[in-house]
């Protein structure tokens, strides 16, 4: 299953909000009869059911009119969970119940929470499914997978690991390079202390060590950003400023080390070699068409996600309203 961070199941949880209530509504709406309530066993029948097909639903027990557990908590494998919550277990203040009896003939859906059997971000969707006396089937959702289930995420999710360890067998690659560059630097100092000769080329020298080391910095950079983004960090591919944020740690990378190997081809032409400088001059204007470029990219993507978290906020204001 794919990581997704609090934050963006919230985020996400908001943005199709009136979908997820709706799906529910259909599903809970589908299995709440009074069977449930009079044969034994219905509840495993139930929840086995509806989890071939949504496979986000955690969990399903019955409550009172007055609030008590009258069921064992059913998982999706149709098997009473071993928990503290057991029959009798008074849930009379819970938000989703006091919804719920607000509006007792219509499927409510509470407000996203951590379940204590779970432990995961979920929400709670509550029927009434009794004739006779009134009692309530609560169904427990887990929130990010009902979420990835609507964005049709649930595939790219099951190969989210095998994702990591590609890029993790990357990283690895490139810190190895980086290691190998570095012993190649140090060498050449050692050699230069070892071997010192006076002659025209004593002054450049230093430049390849400087090379080596430069490519090291902007290959361990690129290394870094590349476990830290695609291992590490939690990043939303649906999400602009998540794109974003890699794309300016990449090119920020390539612009130091070119404008680092701009410098070292002008002071060597400084130095006598001539014949570098008209290259030098020419990367050094590729460093500053990359940093103008990223500067645009950076300014236009910060307009459009403050102009998405304005939208973001108006639609909570009319939810709440």
């Amino acid at each position: 299953m794919s990581e997704m961070s609090y934050i963006s199941v919230i985020e996400r949880y908001h943005e199709y909000r009136d979908a997820i209530h709706g799906l529910l509504a259909s599903i809970v709406t589908g299995v709440g009869d009074q069977r449930l309530c009079t044969k034994d066993g219905a509840l495993a029948e139930a929840i086995v059911s509806i989890a071939e097909h949504y496979p986000f639903i955690d969990h399903i027990y019955l409550l009172d009119n007055s609030g008590k557990q009258i069921s064992p908590i059913i998982n999706k494998d149709g098997k009473a969970v071993s928990t503290s919550l057991q029959i009798g277990t008074d849930r009379s203040q819970r938000p989703y119940f006091k919804k719920a009896i607000k509006h007792e003939h219509d499927v409510t859906v509470s407000k996203p929470y951590f379940s204590n059997i779970s432990r995961n971000l979920c929400i709670s969707a509550v029927a009434q499914c009794g004739e006779t006396e009134k009692v309530y089937m609560v169904v427990d959702i887990d929130l990010r997978e009902i979420i990835e289930f609507l964005m049709g995420d649930t595939l790219r999710g099951r190969f989210n690991p095998l994702f990591k360890i590609i890029y993790s067998l990357i990283a690895i690659g490139l810190f190895s390079i980086v290691g190998i560059l570095l012993f190649s630097a140090y060498s050449e100092i050692i050699g230069m202390f070892t071997n010192f000769n006076a002659g025209d080329d004593v002054y450049l020298k230093p430049f390849s060590v400087i090379i080596f080391l430069t490519l090291a910095l902007a290959i361990f950079d690129l290394g870094k950003t590349i476990f830290e983004e695609e291992v590490l960090m939690h990043k939303d591919i649906f999400r602009h400023s998540s794109t974003r944020r890699t794309i300016t740690r990449f090119i920020a990378a390539i612009l130091i080390a070119v404008s680092i190997e701009a410098l070292l081809l002008m002071f060597k032409s400084a130095l006598g070699d001539g014949e570098n400088i008209q290259a030098a001059v020419w990367m050094m204007f590729s460093a500053i068409g990359l940093l103008v470029g990223l500067g645009i990219y950076v300014y236009l993507g910060a307009r459009a996600e403050s102009y998405l978290k304005n939208m973001y906020g108006m639609q909570l204001n009319r939810e709440d309203d």
